[in-house]
């Protein structure tokens, strides 16, 4: 197709166009001294985002990453805080985030080094060598990446490995870390390309990582080995359990909970049917570890999985798109309490499908669904236990619009008892995805 430029004619009509609109007169004045959102609120719309609920789960106060994309990890604990206070009666509680963070980036390390050496002889400007390089190690994750990191270290409770100013503000730390691995990259690919032996290279892998350990240690101080559990119950009785390793604490509070759940997805992409499993290369962070593995369901499906659970008495960790539509201070998601067409004039409307393909919306942040309202069977609006402190919404609680949640909210973790028919299909061989495919993207 032949390039066409901008006409001094179309400019002209594009001119008269706007000073003929009284719309466009109207939007100037009101954008000249306000925010965009702010002028497109639809008020009537957001008084139906109301925190009442007809499932609303009794749950611990909320979390605080602070200024870390560690959302994935507390998420994820504050799935299984809520089934360790409930067998000890404990109205506080939380898992050490940190303490699984440090061998997040540890595991992670390892796992960029071993990625580096696997794709060692392709050119650097190849473009799955420049994701890794590109990826390197930062903050965020998915469910499976938890669940590996849980099966193979354990959890500790907070207060045992508390955390630290690198732990909860990681960009200097971030930044660090992956300049150290760029140029171990570089050195790595050097010795593969003048023929090192595998012991030597391997040795020097071995010797970047005991750097690596011990730079983290600074950040974070060194993971507990063994430790003893205090805790005061509701009813103001105190209890000391002694002798826990991360593993055995993990062994007789989380159980075998971790192999009961099954990443679920909603991508309505032409290259992922429903009810298929699908794998990311080079998504992980345990070498060794299970790969990451997301079931399709359609929306429907998805929805009721989630509901069954949260009947069942059972938060569910899951991933959305929160950079879309929302109103930190209020706590609110909602796509209908924002009219943006009207107020500039230009076509805005996007299919999920199209919003995936095109890169306009992919997950980034994971919290927990902690209740749902029904009307006749159908939510409207979901409940949601955030990780970023207590100062906005109810009290660190959200809340987000049934129509939000089916275009922003890509992934959840639902044990397979609430999964219905669509149970049988966890395990079936995953197919597998590019790199940088859409449903690889990290919750930070």
């Amino acid at each position: 197709m032949k390039p066409m430029p901008v006409t001094p004619e179309q400019l002209n009509a594009w001119s008269r166009n706007y000073q003929a609109s009284p719309e466009r007169q109207l939007a100037t004045l009101a954008l000249s001294k306000t925010d965009l959102y702010d002028v497109s609120f639809v008020s009537k719309a957001a008084f139906a985002m109301r925190q009442k609920f007809s499932i609303d789960l009794p749950t611990l106060p909320v979390a605080n990453q602070q200024r870390s994309g560690r959302c994935w990890l507390f998420a994820a604990t504050n799935v299984l805080r809520e089934r360790i206070a409930q067998q000890l009666n404990l109205e506080a509680f939380e898992l050490s985030q940190s303490y699984l963070a440090f061998w997040d980036k540890f595991e992670r390390a390892n796992y960029f080094l071993e990625s580096i050496l696997e794709t060692a002889d392709k050119p650097a400007d190849d473009r799955t060598v420049a994701f890794i390089l590109n990826t390197g190690v930062h903050d965020g994750g998915q469910w499976d990446m938890f669940a590996n990191i849980v099966r193979k270290y354990g959890v500790v409770p907070k207060d045992v490995y508390d955390e630290t100013y690198q732990s909860c503000h990681t960009a200097s730390m971030n930044k660090t870390l992956n300049r150290s691995l760029k140029a171990c990259a570089a050195k790595l690919r050097g010795m593969v390309r003048t023929g090192a032996a595998e012991e030597e290279i391997q040795r020097a892998k071995a010797d970047m990582l005991d750097r690596v350990y011990g730079f983290l240690c600074s950040c974070y101080t060194e993971p507990p080995k063994a430790f003893d559990f205090e805790y005061v119950d509701k009813d103001k009785n105190y209890h000391i359990e002694r002798g826990y390793t991360p593993l055995t604490f993990c062994e007789k509070y989380v159980g075998g909970l971790l192999e009961e759940i099954v990443s679920i997805i909603h991508a309505p992409t032409a290259d992922k049917p429903y009810h298929k499993t699908f794998t990311v290369q080079f998504l992980g962070n345990v070498v060794g570890g299970r790969e990451v593995r997301h079931l399709n369901l359609p929306m429907d499906e998805f929805k009721q999985a989630i509901i069954r659970q949260l009947q069942a008495g059972k938060v569910v960790w899951f991933g959305s798109d929160v950079g879309k539509f929302g109103e930190r201070e209020s706590g609110v998601w909602d796509d209908q309490s924002y009219n943006m067409e009207l107020l500039t004039g230009l076509d805005l409307t996007i299919s999920k499908e199209d919003s995936l393909n095109y890169w306009y919306a992919a997950m980034n942040h994971a919290m927990v669904i902690t209740g749902v309202n029904l009307e006749d069977g159908k939510p409207n609006r979901w409940k949601i236990e955030n990780s970023w402190g207590d100062a906005n919404g109810a009290k660190g609680y959200y809340i987000c619009s049934d129509t939000w949640f089916d275009e922003y909210v890509f992934q959840a973790a639902v044990e397979k008892e609430y999964l219905g028919g669509a149970a049988a299909l966890a395990d079936q061989k995953p197919i597998e995805l590019a790199p940088w495919d859409p449903m690889g993207t990290l919750a930070d």
